[in-house]
């Protein structure tokens, strides 16, 4: 296997540093250092960009990211453990490598990023969805993003490109398309991880829109399709029924049957149906 820097290999960093993942954390970490180069990669060129990472845990993808050329690395880093291996990377990349210790849903990233700002992360299981969302669901668009290059359990990610009529598709699938592009860009196997997880990943790469795609509110939308899909196997004139007293007339002014279920119905009638309510 050939270096991508001068630093020691992450089996030898992570023993040197007694760094065994923790599940209460959502760890599994990525050893292979040419396969976190490759997933820096799916980010694009990074050289003129902020990129931020969480959860970088012994810094796999974060030396790719570095390799990469990026601009600038900014890692939020709960696990205190992972701090001492994660300055290592910086001495070695001087001046391109912030590191925070701290929790991530309660950082504003703004404070230490300049735009042009792309993330790249192998996320925490446990609080992998909600980061997606919060970055999905800003007040104003465009966001401070320009792509989200992201791995998750290979069922999220099948729910983030999802398609309606299908399975998986859902709430995800309408936050993410509704103002990104959104595909799966590789697969990896339980086998490229430490501890190997029980589920296959994959990487999903998603680029922001100028503008979304279908004019909406975000909080009105988001609280259509929470309730619609909450309840996914009722018809929605009866899981919506908590949104407007008047909730089929608003279905049908927006082009959608209300014996209809939630995955019948595209992004665009979602998005049709929240400007209705919004009238409300």
């Amino acid at each position: 296997m050939s270096a991508i820097d001068t630093l020691p290999p992450l089996r030898e960093v992570i023993a040197r540093h007694q760094l065994s993942a923790r599940k209460s954390l959502g760890q599994n970490f990525l050893l292979d250092l040419n396969l976190t180069a490759k997933i820096a990669r799916q980010a694009g060129d990074l050289t003129q960009c902020d990129v931020l990472e969480i959860g970088p845990g012994p810094g796999g993808l974060t030396r790719g990211l570095l390799a990469e050329g990026a601009r600038k690395v900014v890692a939020i880093e709960k696990d205190t453990r992972c701090i001492a291996a994660l300055q290592e990377i910086a001495a070695a990349y001087p001046g391109r490598l912030d590191i925070i210790n701290g929790d991530a849903l309660e950082i504003d990233p703004l404070e230490h990023l300049t735009p042009p700002i792309r993330i790249a992360a192998n996320l925490p299981y446990n609080v992998g969805t909600e980061l997606l969302v919060r970055w999905l669901t800003p007040p104003e668009w465009p966001p401070f993003w320009q792509s989200l290059t992201l791995m998750f359990q290979r069922e999220v990610a099948e729910r983030i490109v999802a398609r309606p009529g299908s399975k998986a598709y859902g709430r995800l699938a309408i936050l993410a398309q509704w103002r990104a592009e959104a595909r799966i860009a590789m697969s990896l196997p339980p086998g490229a991880f430490t501890p190997s997880p029980k589920v296959s990943s994959a990487v999903v790469h998603l680029t922001a829109l100028p503008e979304p795609r279908y004019p909406a509110d975000a909080a009105t939308l988001s609280k259509v399709v929470a309730a619609a899909f909450n309840q996914r196997r009722k018809m929605l004139r009866a899981s919506l029924k908590g949104m407007a007293p008047d909730i089929e007339d608003r279905l049908i002014a927006a082009g959608i049957k209300p014996t209809d279920r939630a995955e019948q119905v595209s992004l665009e009638a979602f998005c049709a149906l929240a400007r209705e309510l919004k009238k409300a």
